[in-house]
């Protein structure tokens, strides 16, 4: 028997509803996150197989270099044209080189890099194990007494975890690179200058911290993108709007996650390096 509620009510019995369901929705994912993260640091040895962790090794990894490095060096050129004429006219275009390449390795690059994963691979996971849900691959496996986040979810997060760092590393080195083309190409600023006021700049700090913040991104597309595929709905519908949440909520967390480790980092770095800050004006 439905439960009549009074009209004055019904925004509230929405409200709660939404609440609910939120919450249910949060702790369904803490679960499968923990069991995700519990089977790869516990099993390694069933994730090691060749042919389990090649493949998505190979789809997260080798297979986004492209996008990534292309990505990163427009990056760096774009940095470099809009960032020259307010260099010059202030007399230091010539130590642009320590400003872009510590924007690159410590923010830019490792938030962008994740961005392309999480655009190219992400959806493709959640697509992938979703059509695995839909044709109820999920449940005869269950029905195996085969685990689905073990044998399919762990290596793919694994992939994510470790491609991602890599290819953030690809795209600060290629964003270097590109601001060094158009700055010594088109701008004529000194080759030496550039790498000395970089080194100057820069510190091993930078592209650690932008590469530590990459595993975090990393794990969150690969988190994410199989907790859509793995709860996507019915159809081929279904399968199309598991993959394009999982986008969206993956780079939602790329950016949140970015903030709150950013914060972290420079209260750490001012902790073990107080005397570690250079700057570029002389």
């Amino acid at each position: 028997m439905a439960t009549l509620v009074h009209p004055i009510l019904v925004p509230f019995s929405r409200l709660g509803a939404l609440l609910v369901n939120g919450f249910a929705g949060v702790g369904a994912f803490t679960r499968f996150a923990l069991t995700t993260i519990t089977w790869a640091i516990m099993s390694p040895r069933h994730w090691l197989s060749r042919r389990r962790i090649s493949p998505p090794l190979f789809t997260v990894g080798v297979a986004s270099i492209p996008v990534v490095a292309i990505t990163g060096m427009f990056i760096g050129m774009i940095l470099a044209f809009e960032g020259f004429k307010q260099f010059d006219a202030l007399g230091l275009a010539d130590r642009m080189g320590g400003i872009i390449n510590s924007s690159i390795t410590k923010q830019i690059g490792p938030v962008l890099a994740a961005v392309m994963v999480a655009g190219r691979v992400g959806g493709a996971l959640a697509a992938e194990l979703g059509t695995m849900r839909v044709t109820e691959q999920l449940d005869a496996m269950r029905a195996m007494s085969v685990d689905p986040i073990r044998n399919l979810v762990v290596p793919r997060f694994v992939a994510c975890v470790v491609m991602t760092p890599i290819l953030t590393m690809y795209s600060n080195a290629m964003g270097v690179w590109g601001a060094w083309a158009v700055l010594t190409g088109l701008f004529e600023v000194n080759s030496a200058d550039y790498w000395y006021y970089t080194g100057l700049v820069v510190h091993w700090w930078d592209p650690f911290a932008g590469i530590l913040k990459s595993v975090f991104f990393g794990a969150a597309i690969g988190l994410v993108a199989c907790w859509r595929g793995f709860t996507c709905g019915a159809g081929a519908s279904g399968v199309g709007r598991a993959a394009t949440s999982a986008f969206v909520t993956s780079f939602l967390a790329i950016i949140i996650l970015n903030l709150v480790l950013a914060q972290f980092l420079n209260e750490l770095y001012y902790v073990l390096f107080p005397t570690g800050v250079k700057s570029v004006l002389g």
